[in-house]
């Protein structure tokens, strides 16, 4: 059975005869049900886990909170709760935030507040990572040096022979952008207003992109997900930028490894960008201490091991992540060693002007090396800049 992480203090009590509902995706039920017998048998406070996928839970909570239909406490990624926090749907996490901070990687402690802010209890993390082939490949590389080197001596294009692929998008590209100084929006993606894709760091992160086309000699619409997961299937990709939910496709067919994505040529961490799941408090609970002392409850450390062991949740604990079973799993291990070094992904609605602008600068400046970063990226700016304020 799951465990709490600690003693709770004596002001943090449950409601006399609280009676909580719980709503989560389909896949956590099991997990659900014995996390919340031990809290009853802990609490005396009885749980009840309704099945509601996890894309509804927001939707439902707009409409179902104010009329006190919804579950005392939900689960949302974190690009869902600026929205929910302005309609005042969500109590903060005032009675254990410091506990929170404590305990949990601070990209999921920053990626469960709002405007300052914490409002989530972080349960789980994702983001992407180096896949390689440990056929091709016995170690993943360390920097980019080491990738080109590898090319050099790997590539062959005309048996579609190739050392790396990844996709020419905003997010998987990100790192070309974040490590070297460029953001989405400032203040900690928070400010629409300051585009931070032009910058100095943003337009040496694209020249060094530009750099990388030797060894990976395709146009970027040539290079899609559906391409690099065959080539890989088939083992003449020896290292292929993915996440979590690619792992099924190749661990029964490729002798797989996950790595932290490679360093810059500074020696600087490559940073991706995450998403962060946390359990969240519906504003219009009955027993809103019971409530906000069942999120704790179960993001707690041991839950959230025994979350992974039953359905394989990255933890967001970083006690959890330094756990035996974690380290001892390689697939684990290597999304949670790059997850130190990513930033949450946007939650601003002004995200989605950025995504096709930035795209097009992404295949310009690698189908045409020969281009201007900084020439590009500027009107790449502009173009975003003209789309928010027709909005």
């Amino acid at each position: 059975m799951p465990e709490a992480s600690g003693d709770q203090a004596e002001d943090t009590a449950p409601e006399p005869g609280a009676k909580l509902v719980v709503w989560e995706a389909k896949e956590q039920q099991a997990y659900m049900k014995e996390l919340a017998a031990a809290f009853e048998a802990k609490y005396g406070v009885s749980v009840k886990i309704e099945e509601v996928a996890g894309g509804d839970q927001g939707g439902r909570l707009a409409t179902d909170g104010p009329a006190g239909l919804a579950a005392d406490i939900l689960t949302l990624p974190h690009d869902q709760i600026g929205q929910a926090v302005k309609a005042g749907l969500l109590l903060p996490n005032d009675l254990f935030e410091e506990e929170t901070r404590a305990s949990a990687v601070e990209a999921a402690v920053a990626a469960s507040s709002y405007d300052g802010v914490l409002y989530g209890y972080p349960k789980s993390v994702e983001t992407y990572a180096l896949f390689y082939n440990k056929d091709l490949i016995a170690e993943p590389p360390q920097t980019w040096d080491d990738v080109v080197k590898f090319a050099g001596t790997y590539n062959d294009a005309k048996q579609n022979k190739f050392a790396i692929m990844w996709e020419f998008v905003g997010y998987y590209s990100y790192p070309f952008i974040g490590s070297f100084g460029g953001y989405f929006f400032g203040d900690g993606n928070t400010n629409p207003k300051d585009i931070g894709l032009s910058n100095e760091g943003a337009v040496k992160g694209f020249k060094f992109l530009q750099s990388l086309k030797p060894i990976l000699p395709l146009n970027a619409g040539d290079v899609t997900y559906d391409v690099k997961t065959q080539l890989f299937q088939e083992g003449k990709l020896a290292m292929n930028i993915d996440g979590p939910w690619s792992v099924s496709a190749f661990k029964d067919q490729v002798n797989l490894g996950i790595a932290p994505l490679p360093k810059t040529p500074d020696g600087q961490p490559s940073i991706s960008f995450s998403g962060v799941k946390s359990y969240y408090v519906n504003s219009y609970t009955k027993y809103p201490i019971a409530a906000r002392l069942f999120a704790q409850f179960a993001s707690g450390k041991d839950n959230q091991l025994k979350n992974f062991e039953m359905t394989g949740a990255i933890p967001a604990s970083l006690e959890a992540g330094e756990a035996q079973q974690i380290k001892d799993d390689p697939i684990v291990s290597g999304f949670y060693e790059q997850f130190k070094h990513s930033v949450p992904m946007p939650s601003l609605s002004e995200i989605n002007a950025v995504w096709e602008p930035l795209k097009a600068a992404f295949i310009t400046l690698w189908d045409h090396p020969e281009q201007d970063a900084k020439t590009t990226l500027d009107q790449t700016v502009k173009t975003i800049q003209a789309d928010l304020a027709s909005k």
